[in-house]
């Protein structure tokens, strides 16, 4: 719908035979150039005996031009293996329309002759960098390309040395745990416990747990997490437990009163009431002597004498540790002392305290008896001080009329 001028005037001329009969001639030069595939160019030839008064002819460009491509597709968030799936369309414009071909880096064989490449769903072995290409009769494409991270949940590959390892009591230890996961997992060490509201406990966050004292504490199931993040969602895999197994001498780990007292190395209770001192104790050998001693007095387990009263040895709920306990009926002041459990097997022995403290039915905090031993104190002081100026004064008088009854006749006179 543009007219567009000849590259020079038109022609006109007589046929050779027919000299009334003329012939009419005009060119225009067009560049060829892919924008121009495809338009309609119009020639329209004017003359009065046409019918109206005109006639046209049309043609349409057919522009021949090597294949350009383009990606659609692109994935915008992480893959998942297993869980999503991906179409690339590598769009090539072409005239003549092109062959495409897909390939992928570091392997001989095409991935694929189709505009799309199919993956459905996507896995590990799909990661790479993909790259298109077209090619018609005038020439090829630049190549396009498109590096695939599949992403995929962690997964323990080993854990140990061992199921079970077994370990000296005050020797080192070591776990290894060994994971594979796309983002690179991270780890966790957690140890079984039977704490109410806590079953685990924290050990490590490397994939080698080394531990370099091995007490009764570390003695248990273990477990190696491996975790990573996939679109901002944990990914987590849990490791077969492992057992690690403490032999050696009896070891006291904590201390827990059952009455009248609170947990720890000092129990306190009110005199007349009954007072019950607690002891856990690990030990592989099982103790083969338990006995609780103060003063000049020793009870052995499952013995008692007087207000004394030693149980049998329990089992507790840790394997290789035990409940020792010794009771005390009415206790009273002259009860106050340290209490010494005394444990022994064949790979050696360990003694631990506990103090009892019987408060008096009027006894005094010891926030509020410091407080008036302070006061006391001071008064103390300001008597002393008082008594103290008194005989200055006293002293200084007995001077003063001394020193009068010495004055000489001469001197009054005077």
């Amino acid at each position: 719908d543009q007219e567009i001028s000849p590259i020079h005037p038109q022609t006109n001329s007589t046929e050779p035979d027919n000299p009334r009969t003329w012939s009419a001639a005009s060119v225009v030069q067009i560049p060829a150039n892919k924008e121009r595939h495809g338009i309609v160019l119009k020639c329209l030839a004017l003359h009065e005996s046409y019918a109206a008064r005109s006639v046209a002819v049309e043609a349409r460009l057919d522009v021949k031009y090597a294949p350009t491509v383009r990606l659609i597709g692109a994935p915008q968030i992480d893959l998942e293996e297993g869980k999503d799936s991906l179409i690339l369309r590598c769009v090539a414009d072409a005239n003549p329309p092109a062959s495409i071909v897909w390939r992928r880096a570091g392997r001989s064989e095409i991935a694929s002759l189709q505009e799309s490449l199919q993956l459905r769903p996507v896995g590990r072995r799909d990661a790479g960098l993909y790259t298109c290409q077209a090619q018609n009769s005038v020439g090829t494409s630049d190549t396009m390309s498109v590096q695939l991270d599949i992403k995929y949940a962690p997964k323990i590959l080993s854990a140990g040395p061992d199921r079970l390892t077994t370990a000296p009591l005050f020797s080192p230890a070591a776990f290894e745990c060994l994971a594979e996961g796309n983002p690179t997992p991270t780890y966790k060490w957690v140890q079984r416990i039977s704490t109410p509201g806590k079953p685990f406990l924290d050990r490590g966050r490397e994939a080698r747990l080394v531990i370099d004292n091995v007490t009764y504490d570390y003695q248990g199931e273990y477990e190696c997490r491996a975790t990573n993040f996939i679109n901002g969602q944990e990914r987590t895999a849990t490791s077969d437990s492992i057992a690690l197994q403490v032999v050696g001498a009896p070891q006291v780990l904590r201390t827990t009163s059952t009455t009248g007292g609170v947990a720890g190395h000092s129990v306190s209770v009110r005199k007349g009431d009954s007072a019950t001192l607690s002891l856990i104790v690990c030990a592989d050998p099982r103790p083969r002597h338990v006995a609780w001693e103060w003063g000049s007095l020793r009870l052995e387990a499952g013995s008692g004498i007087g207000r004394y009263r030693v149980d049998d040895v329990t089992q507790d709920s840790r394997e290789d540790c035990y409940l020792a306990t010794l009771h005390i009926d009415d206790a009273d002041l002259q009860d106050q002392r340290p209490y010494y459990l005394v444990v022994e097997n064949e790979r050696g022995t360990d003694r631990h305290a506990i103090s009892l403290r019987v408060e008096g039915m009027f006894s005094v905090e010891p926030l509020e008896l410091s407080y008036l031993l302070g006061i006391a104190g001071g008064c103390l002081a300001a008597f002393l001080i008082l008594i103290c100026l008194c005989i200055y004064a006293v002293r200084a008088r007995k001077c003063c009329f001394r020193n009068r009854n010495n004055y000489k006749t001469s001197e009054k006179d005077r």
